[in-house]
């Protein structure tokens, strides 16, 4: 089986196409009859779900997983020790997931390009759910300690209170792009000139 698409994936930090390549391979294997349980990267295949926020297909995988390979393989249980956080939505029990575990070095990068992802992610969540937040409960969402949180938000635009340690979450403004039709212009400039002759 060549796995040429996954390590080219892999090196040029393409991780976003990680779980479609894994899964074509994989199903490219059992097509072609091909045993590939005990070499198969798991942790990387179930990372790549994870990374593309598909916890469902993460779930499948893992328990189409042996148990033998979940036995002899910490790293595969340490990967899906962030999905199963992420399926109770424990958000700061994602963050201890990721720092709990001493990744190899071929799955080390993946972990830490995951880990600045959902960092972002939740500063979309905080932004989305809340006015005013406590340093200490951002700083928890965003895997960071107290003060590293705070700088970050406030390179952010937001406000702090110092006297009561709350964050005043500055919301982004909206862009939209309105897609200008054809047709509607031509009938707005004839109603214009409708009006002026």
């Amino acid at each position: 089986m060549d796995t040429s698409p996954l390590n080219e994936a892999l090196a040029s930090s393409s991780y976003d196409k990680i779980a479609d390549i894994c899964d074509n391979l994989m199903l490219q294997g059992a097509a072609e009859g091909i045993e590939f349980h005990d070499e198969w990267p798991y942790a990387i295949h179930l990372l790549g779900h994870i990374y593309s926020n598909d916890i469902n297909s993460a779930r499948f995988l893992w328990k189409k997983i042996p148990a033998a390979i979940k036995e002899a393989r910490p790293e595969v249980v340490a990967v899906w020790r962030i999905g199963q956080k992420l399926w109770t939505r424990d958000y700061v029990g994602v963050h201890e997931a990721i720092r709990g575990f001493s990744w190899s070095p071929e799955v080390q990068p993946f972990v830490a390009s995951f880990a600045e992802l959902y960092k972002k992610r939740m500063f979309e969540l905080l932004l989305s759910a809340y006015s005013t937040i406590s340093t200490q409960d951002s700083a928890r969402f965003l895997g960071m300690n107290e003060n590293d949180a705070t700088n970050y938000v406030l390179q952010q635009g937001w406000a702090l209170d110092s006297a009561s340690q709350m964050l005043t979450v500055k919301k982004q403004a909206v862009i939209t792009e309105q897609k200008l039709d054809p047709s509607k212009l031509q009938r707005l400039t004839e109603y214009v000139f409708h009006l002026e002759h």
